[in-house]
């Protein structure tokens, strides 16, 4: 895996070849249990790096579209599952998360709406990383991006829900499921993201 800005978080990813991106898993290293992030299948060399860092305890899984390797993490591991609420009954989770709620201490969650999923999350990491899962991406370097709007459920919810985002205090790292992840302008590029929807 990867390491990101910060000592404690790393990503391992894969190239889609349909989409010219890479997707992303995400995993934070914590004294009372790691958290993985919309986990991606791991290669055995990621394995073995993730068994060192103390294994799995929590996998989050922000849409039914990234329930990836959440069920094999959780055979292996014996790690909790978490989901969105709105969507509670389509795919396995142990706990359901809603706006507001703290996985762990220092995780919170942001309920967003009108994505290709009911009630995708995002998660606010120690109130300065914004973790996202479909909704916002970054198909080219330096920039963020909607999805595009064909593959929306409701687009005036989806720019409510960016515009939320883009007045989050703080934000300064955003960690993208699909692309280009942004170091130290992330709150920038969210504010000039819900900008240009506005308009």
């Amino acid at each position: 895996m990867k390491s990101l800005h910060r000592p404690d978080l790393y990503c391992w990813s894969t190239f889609d070849e349909a989409r010219n991106v890479d997707f992303h898993g995400i995993c934070w290293v914590r004294p009372d249990g790691n958290v993985l992030i919309d986990p991606l299948p791991l290669t055995p060399h990621d394995l073995g790096h993730l068994a060192e860092l103390g294994g799995v305890d929590h996998v989050v899984i922000t849409n039914s579209d990234h329930t990836r390797a959440a069920d094999a993490l959780k055979a292996q591991f014996g790690a909790t599952v978490y989901g969105p609420r709105a969507e509670e009954g389509v795919f396995n989770a142990d706990r359901w998360l809603a706006d507001g709620d703290e996985v762990v201490p220092g995780l919170k969650v942001v309920e967003l709406h009108g994505s290709k999923t009911p009630g995708e999350l995002a998660l606010v990491l120690h109130d300065t990383t914004l973790i996202t899962g479909d909704l916002v991406r970054a198909h080219r370097a330096g920039a963020l991006m909607m999805l595009p709007d064909a593959k929306l459920q409701d687009r005036e919810q989806a720019v409510a829900s960016i515009t939320r985002l883009a007045g989050l205090p703080g934000i300064e790292t955003v960690l993208v499921g699909d692309g280009w992840q942004v170091f130290g302008l992330g709150g920038q590029l969210l504010r000039e993201l819900a900008q240009r929807l506005s308009r």
